[in-house]
C-alpha cells in the first residue's frame, strides 16, 4: 500500500491525548452486583412479612408453627438464580472486539492495542479487520464496509474519502485509512451499549396482581395483628398469654399471605422456561415465559429473523434463445463456473450451487492465457475469453446497454431481488486489458433472492391465526424488505401488505402523525435503531404488548424497549444480551412453541390462583371476625400449612403443570377475585360455625373449623380443575384421602395439634362442610363461570 499522505500522530501528541483521556478505553460497568440482586429478592416486603413472623414463632412458640419459611427461602433462591444468570448474560456485553489495530505515528505503521488508539491517530484498515473506533475515511481502495450488524443494510457499503466508519464494523474487500474522530465510551457502538446495558425487569401480569393483593394486605397486616394481640391477650390475662397471642397473631398474618402463589409462580416460571431450554430456547428473565403469551404485536427484523442471511439463485433466464425456463446451455454453464470457480463470495457460491444443482455435466474451462479480468467491486464485473468467446459476468448497469434487458432487470429489481447478467462477445485479444469485450451481448440474467427461513412463512400464518399482526422493521431496501415480507407470506392477501421507506417518516418521532405511520404499515425500510426503538414505544402507546425480534446491534434499543426481546442465536452478543429469550439455534419456527408454554403458565395460574386468593379472604375475616367477637383464634400456624398443603399447594402446582392452548385474555385479577372472594367468605363462614358448634377456645373447635374449611376447600378445588379429567379426579381424590389420613394417624394429628373428632362433632363438620360446598358452587355459577366461560370462548386457540 503506497505511504499514507499524513505521517501520522507524533509520540508527545499521542501521550498528551492519552493523558486528556481522548483514547479508546471503554470502562464497562457491571449491570448489577450479585448483592444488589440478592437484596432485590431477599429485602422484600413479602420476605419482611415472613421473616418477622418466623422470628416471633421461634421465640415464643414451637418450632412446627415456622415451617412456612421455607417457602420464603425457596422462592428467593429460585429469583436469585435465575437474576443472577441474567447479569452474567449482560456482563458478557461486547459489540467491539478488535483487539489490535495498525496505527501510524511518527511515520511509521505500528500495531498497538485497540484501547491505546487515541483520537487523530490515522489507523490503517485491511480484509477482515473491526474498524475499532468512528473515524472519518482518508484515502480508499475499494474499501467495503459491513454494517449490518449497526445499521441492518445487508449490502456492504462502499466508503469514498471523507466518508464516516463506525465501531464494530468489519471489512469486507479493499483497505484503507481513516482518522480516528470518536473514541472510547462516545463511540456510536458503546452509546447503544450503554442503552441496552441497563436493566430492566420483564413485567408480569401474574406478578403485578399478586403485587396489589400484597399491598392491600400490608395496609391491613397492622391493624389487624394489633387487634388479634390485644384481643387474645384480653381472653388469658395471665402470665405468659402474650405468648400465645403473638403466636395465634402469626397465624393469622401468614394465613393472609397467598405466599404458596408467590412460589408458585416462579416455580411455574422456572420449569417453563426448563422446557424452552430443551427446545434450544434460552429464557434470560423468568416472567418473559408469560409474557409473551399476551403479545399482539410483533416486529420482526428481516436478516437473520426472515432470511438466514445467505443468497440464492431464484432463477437463470436465457436470452434470445426461446422459452427454455431457467435451463441454460452448456456453454453458458461452463462460463459462470469458470468465473464463479474461485471467488469465495455469497453470490459466487449461490451461482456455483444452482448450476450443480441442475445436474449440468460440464467443467470450468482453463483461464485463457490472452484475457481475463478478476472480480472488482468498483468495476462490477469479471470476464475471461476462452479462445472463441469472451464471457463478462457482471452488475447489469455496468455491462448491458439493450433498453428491453435493462427495462426487464428493472422490472424483477422492483420485486426487491437482484439480477446479474452474463453477456458473451467474440474471443477479446490480450491487449484489451480491463475494458469490455467490443460486441458484447446479454445471454443470461441470473436473478438472485435473500434465502428465506424455510419455516418464516408457517410462522407468519400461525401468527395471523392468532391475531397477532407482525411487522417487518428492517435496515434495508424497502422493496427488497417488502419482497422478503410476500414471499413470507405476512399477509393472507399480499395485495394489503403496506410498506414505507422509514426516511420519509416524520422526524418528530413522538407526534401522532408518526404513531399513526407505525400503526398503518406492515413494512418499513432503512429504518435507524432509534426509529426502531420509537416504533416500539409507538405500538406501546397504542395499548399493544409488542415483542421485537433481531439479530444486529442495530435492533438492541428495540429490544430492550419492548415487552419482550428475542434474539437470534446467531446475532451479536449484545442483542443476545439485552433480550429475555433468546432462540439459540435461530430458528424463526420455534416462536410458536414459546407461545404455547406462555399460554400454558398464564391459563394455568389463573385457574389456581382463586385458590390462593380464597385463603387470603378467609384468614382475614376469620382473624377480624375472632377480634371483634373476643373469641380465641382457632388456628395456630401449622393449622394453615395443614390445610394449604392439601388444598391449594400440592394439588395447585400439578394443575399448574397441565396442558392449556387457551390463548391470552385480558382482566386475570377481575376473574379470579370473581371466585376467590365470595367463596373465601363462605369458607370464613363455615369454619366459625364449625369453632363456635363446637366450641370456642378447645381443641376439638379448632378441629372442626381446619375439617370444614377444608372440605369446602376442597370443593373449591374441584371447581379450579374443571374440566375434570382423569388425572384431576384423581388428584383430588388423593388430597381427600389424605385430609382423612392427616386426622386418622396420630402422629400426623399430634404433628398439626388436631383431635379425632367426636360423633356428634363428626356431623357438624359434615354439614359445615357440605353447605359451604353448596354455597361455593351457587356463588361460582351466580357470577365467575359467566366470566370464566367468556374468557375460554375468547381466549379459544384458532388453528
Amino acid at each position: 500500500m503506497p505511504a499514507p499522505g499524513p505521517s501520522g500522530l507524533t509520540a508527545a501528541q499521542v501521550e498528551e491525548r492519552t493523558r486528556q483521556g481522548e483514547v479508546n478505553h471503554h470502562h464497562t460497568k457491571t449491570s448489577r452486583s450479585l448483592g444488589s440482586i440478592a437484596r432485590a429478592n431477599v429485602f422484600t416486603l413479602f420476605n419482611t412479612i415472613l421473616t418477622t413472623a418466623i422470628v416471633v414463632v421461634l421465640i415464643v412458640g414451637d418450632w412446627r408453627d415456622a415451617v412456612f419459611g421455607g417457602v420464603m427461602v425457596l422462592n428467593a433462591i429460585i429469583g436469585i438464580a435465575a437474576e443472577y444468570r441474567a447479569k452474567k448474560t449482560l456482563d458478557s456485553l461486547a459489540i467491539v472486539d478488535a483487539p489490535h489495530s495498525l496505527v501510524w505515528r511518527d511515520g511509521e505503521e505500528r500495531e498497538v492495542l485497540s484501547e491505546d488508539v487515541v483520537r487523530g491517530d490515522i489507523i490503517e484498515l485491511r480484509l477482515g479487520d473491526q474498524v475499532p473506533v468512528d473515524g472519518i475515511v482518508q484515502t480508499s481502495h475499494s474499501l467495503d464496509i459491513d454494517e449490518s450488524l449497526l445499521t441492518g443494510e445487508s449490502v456492504p457499503i462502499r466508503k469514498k474519502q471523507g466518508d464516516r466508519v463506525l465501531a464494530g464494523t468489519a471489512v469486507v474487500s479493499g483497505d484503507g485509512l481513516i482518522e480516528a474522530t470518536v473514541v472510547g465510551n462516545a463511540v456510536y457502538a458503546h452509546t447503544l451499549t450503554e442503552q441496552v446495558r441497563r436493566f430492566t425487569r420483564t413485567t408480569s401480569e401474574i406478578q403485578q396482581g399478586i403485587n396489589r393483593v400484597l399491598r392491600v394486605i400490608s395496609w391491613l397486616i397492622v391493624p389487624v395483628t394489633a387487634l388479634i394481640v390485644w384481643s387474645q391477650i384480653r381472653l388469658d390475662p395471665l402470665s405468659g398469654g402474650w405468648r400465645h397471642a403473638l403466636v395465634l397473631a402469626v397465624a393469622a398474618v401468614v394465613g393472609m399471605i397467598p405466599q404458596g402463589l408467590v412460589l408458585l409462580t416462579s416455580m411455574n416460571f422456572a420449569l417453563g422456561a426448563a422446557t424452552l431450554a430443551r427446545r434450544k430456547v434460552l429464557v434470560n428473565e423468568l416472567p418473559a415465559v408469560e409474557v409473551l403469551a399476551r403479545v399482539d404485536a410483533l416486529c420482526v427484523d428481516k436478516t437473520g429473523t426472515l432470511t438466514t442471511g445467505g443468497v440464492s439463485v431464484d432463477s437463470m433466464i436465457p436470452l434470445g434463445a426461446g422459452d427454455s425456463g431457467d435451463r441454460i446451455d452448456e456453454g453458458a454453464a461452463r462460463a459462470l463456473l469458470t468465473l464463479n470457480a474461485s471467488t469465495h463470495n455469497a453470490t459466487a457460491e449461490a451461482i456455483v450451487a444452482h448450476l450443480k444443482a441442475q445436474a449440468l455435466e460440464v467443467e470450468p474451462a482453463g483461464l485463457s492465457a490472452n484475457w481475463s479480468v478478476p472480480f472488482n467491486s468498483t468495476r462490477k464485473w469479471s470476464g475471461f475469453s476462452d479462445g472463441e468467446q469472451a464471457w463478462v459476468l457482471g452488475a447489469p448497469e455496468m455491462t448491458v446497454t439493450d433498453a428491453n434487458v435493462l427495462d426487464h432487470v428493472t422490472r424483477v429489481a422492483d420485486q426487491g431481488l437482484r439480477v446479474v447478467v452474463l453477456s458473451c462477445a467474440p474471443a477479446a485479444p490480450s491487449s484489451m486489458g480491463e475494458e469490455l469485450p467490443q460486441g458484447l451481448q446479454p445471454n443470461t440474467l441470473i436473478v438472485l433472492r435473500e434465502q428465506i427461513r424455510p419455516d418464516a412463512a408457517d410462522t407468519m400464518e400461525y401468527f395471523r391465526r392468532q391475531g397477532v399482526r407482525v411487522r417487518v422493521i428492517s435496515g434495508d431496501n424497502p422493496a427488497t424488505v417488502q419482497a422478503i415480507a410476500n414471499v413470507a407470506s405476512l399477509r393472507e392477501d399480499q395485495a394489503t401488505i403496506r410498506g414505507m421507506d422509514a426516511r420519509t417518516l416524520p422526524e418528530d418521532m413522538d407526534s401522532d402523525a408518526f404513531v399513526q405511520a407505525v400503526m398503518d404499515h406492515d413494512v418499513f425500510g432503512r429504518v435507524t435503531p432509534e426509529q426502531k426503538r420509537a416504533m416500539v414505544r409507538a405500538l406501546q402507546s397504542r395499548g399493544h404488548t409488542v415483542a421485537m425480534t433481531g439479530d444486529g446491534v442495530n435492533d438492541a434499543l428495540a429490544l430492550k424497549d419492548a415487552d419482550l426481546g428475542i434474539a437470534m442465536g446467531s446475532g451479536a452478543r449484545a442483542t443476545k444480551a439485552v433480550a429475555q429469550i433468546v432462540l439459540v439455534d435461530g430458528a424463526f419456527a420455534a416462536l410458536p412453541g414459546v407461545v404455547a408454554e406462555g399460554r400454558r403458565i398464564m391459563a394455568n395460574m389463573e385457574r389456581v390462583s382463586a385458590l390462593f386468593l380464597a385463603k387470603t379472604v378467609y384468614a382475614s375475616l376469620i382473624a377480624v371476625i375472632c377480634a371483634l367477637a373476643a373469641w380465641h383464634y382457632p388456628f395456630l400456624p401449622r393449622h394453615f400449612t395443614y390445610i394449604d398443603a392439601l388444598t391449594i399447594g400440592i394439588p395447585a402446582f400439578f394443575i399448574a403443570l397441565g396442558p392449556n392452548r387457551r390463548r391470552y385474555v385480558s382482566g386475570y385479577l377481575k376473574r379470579v377475585l370473581g371466585l376467590a372472594v365470595p367463596s373465601g367468605c363462605v369458607l370464613a363462614a363455615a369454619a366459625l360455625t364449625a369453632y363456635w358448634m363446637v366450641g370456642v377456645g378447645k381443641v376439638e373447635g379448632q378441629t372442626a373449623a381446619a375439617l370444614s374449611l377444608m372440605c369446602g376447600a376442597l370443593w373449591l378445588l374441584s371447581i379450579t380443575a374443571r374440566p375434570v379429567n382423569s388425572w384431576r379426579a384423581g388428584l383430588i381424590a388423593l388430597m381427600l384421602t389424605c385430609a382423612v389420613a392427616g386426622v386418622f394417624i396420630p402422629f400426623v394429628r399430634n404433628f398439626f395439634a388436631l383431635e379425632w373428632p367426636a360423633a356428634h362433632d363428626g356431623w357438624v363438620i359434615l354439614a359445615c362442610g357440605l353447605t359451604a360446598c353448596i354455597l361455593i358452587e351457587a356463588a361460582h355459577r351466580a357470577y365467575s363461570l359467566r366470566h370464566q366461560r367468556k374468557a375460554e370462548t375468547d381466549g379459544a386457540p384458532l388453528d
